[in-house]
């Protein structure tokens, strides 16, 4: 890891010097052309190197990026993207903290418990507003309902964001955590506790985990969603060091732009988002399970209080139901205000 990252510094390091001379000339034009750092089209065709770290090995919700790279969408806003793999939402915030990386799509409770930890960061745009969060069990089973969980073994991954709003899902859907069994596993551990039959059901998220666990089973997955017993929190987004907000708002804003138009375009062609996927990782799933995992993303864009606006652009609302729900969980240590996690000066919320 450290070898990769040394070398993605320097290379980050490289490209931003070899640009450093025409950028004056550059943002000139820019503004001259596109009426300032909207985010619009840059001008001349000069593109910016950046790079991208994902929240993990590659799966359907990252279809928009690679099709956006695929048809054009950020060369348009002057962007030449480079995508790179994860190891893990919190993983990802750190390497963006280290300036390892350009950008990040990490989830959201992670990025809030680093940037209490003290890793400058923020999010410029939450993607994924309703979580994915959800108890997830064989469809051959006869559990059908959150009453059925009693007596049952859970596995859970002890310190992620699933796992401590867990006992918030359970008093929601009227149970107790002495109600149930919880093993703790890690992510590959609870798949396959799961297909061997030595748990009853999983908790992880239902939009990448299902699909593949169908996959590989040959199994119909059901689910028991966070959301349908009124609990909700934002899940994965983009984030960007606060140096890069600082130094260089063009660039964050034409990154976030580009963005959201990557995945209007996905979900205007899904198929075609999903294809432009083949052959970028040799750990990502088959092209049905892609489509699927894209397919449950798209249900996950937006909540009633922005629905409409363009994807990543989000409410102050959500926002502090997020902040709160993190913090009774006891993920962060207090509910403090939006601005320390998130900076609205690229998204709806803050034009």
């Amino acid at each position: 890891m450290a070898t990769r990252e040394s070398r993605t510094t320097q290379y980050r390091t490289a490209s931003r010097s070899a640009l450093t001379a025409l950028a004056a000339g550059v943002s000139a034009l820019a503004l001259v052309a596109c009426g300032g750092g909207d985010g619009e089209t840059a001008a001349s065709g000069d593109t910016d190197a950046v790079t991208l770290q994902l929240n993990w090995y590659p799966y359907g919700e990252h279809a928009p990026f690679y099709y956006g790279v695929e048809e054009g969408i950020f060369e348009e806003h002057g962007i030449d993207l480079t995508i790179e793999a994860g190891q893990g939402s919190a993983r990802t915030v750190q390497a963006i903290g280290q300036q390892s990386f350009d950008f990040g799509w990490a989830d959201t409770p992670a990025l809030l418990a680093n940037v209490d930890e003290g890793v400058d960061v923020r999010s410029v745009g939450v993607y994924l507003q309703s979580t994915p969060a959800a108890v997830q069990y064989f469809a051959e089973t006869d559990i059908s309902g959150p009453d059925d969980l009693k007596g049952r073994t859970i596995a859970v991954s002890a310190g992620d964001a699933v796992t401590l709003t867990f006992p918030m899902y359970l008093e929601a859907v009227g149970l107790t955590e002495d109600d149930v069994e919880q093993q703790n596993l890690d992510s590959a551990g609870k798949n396959a506790a799961l297909i061997s039959g030595q748990v009853d059901a999983l908790i992880g998220f239902g939009h990448d985990q299902g699909p593949k666990i169908s996959a590989e089973s040959g199994k119909e997955v059901n689910y028991l969603r966070y959301s349908d017993a009124g609990l909700s929190f934002f899940s994965n987004g983009l984030l960007a060091h606060s140096s890069t907000i600082a130094d260089d708002p063009d660039l964050v804003q034409r990154m976030v732009t580009a963005t959201s138009a990557a995945f209007t375009a996905a979900q205007e062609a899904p198929e075609d988002a999903v294809a432009s996927m083949e052959g970028q990782n040799p750990q990502m799933p088959s092209g049905e399970v892609l489509l699927e995992q894209w397919q449950g993303t798209i249900e996950l864009l937006h909540t009633e209080n922005s629905e409409g606006l363009e994807p990543g652009h989000t409410s102050e609302e959500d926002w502090r139901q997020t902040i709160e729900v993190l913090a009774e969980a006891g993920l962060i240590n207090e509910a403090k205000e939006t601005g320390t996690y998130f900076d609205a000066s690229f998204t709806t919320e803050g034009q």
